[in-house]
């Protein structure tokens, strides 16, 4: 895992927060995992393919993802229910789909697959890689996660 292939990842990120949601996410505690265990109860899953093969994988708490997609649609959420789960699915999306467009600028070849949603917690995500680099972020809305398991 090539630190400067997760710097597109990690500014994408930044980036769609700022946008969409007008909030600034500070980038916390970075550490590596064997597997991906999740605590938080919102993961939304998004498959890489081609020069960089793996997952990325999003987690918010309930109460952060009922946030942020109040932020994004204007209405009151009191459930992790399609809708919000389709919405954090889209954000998983088009933060993934930007950090394709910066890996590309590294001239590296990324297609992203679409979103899987899992909800509750102390998940344990299968995957590929020896090792899973996880890193926090905090945010107005609340703190989540973004592991990667890339190869």
């Amino acid at each position: 895992m090539d630190v400067k292939n997760l710097n597109p990842i990690i500014a994408a990120t930044d980036s769609v927060f700022q946008t969409m949601l007008s909030v600034k996410p500070e980038k916390g505690k970075v550490s590596i995992q064997e597997d991906l265990v999740t605590d938080k109860e919102a993961n939304v899953i998004i498959g890489m393919t081609g020069d960089i093969k793996g997952s990325i994988v999003y987690s918010f708490s309930k109460d952060m993802a009922l946030k942020v997609v109040e932020a994004m649609s204007g209405m009151e959420m009191k459930e992790l229910d399609k809708f919000v789960t389709s919405a954090m699915g889209e954000l998983g999306n088009i933060i993934s789909g930007k950090a394709t467009t910066g890996l590309a600028e590294q001239d590296l070849i990324c297609d992203i697959a679409p979103p899987q949603i899992v909800t509750g917690k102390d998940i344990n995500i299968s995957s590929e890689s020896d090792k899973v680099l996880m890193v926090k972020f905090n945010t107005d809305l609340g703190e989540f996660d973004v592991g990667f398991s890339i190869k």
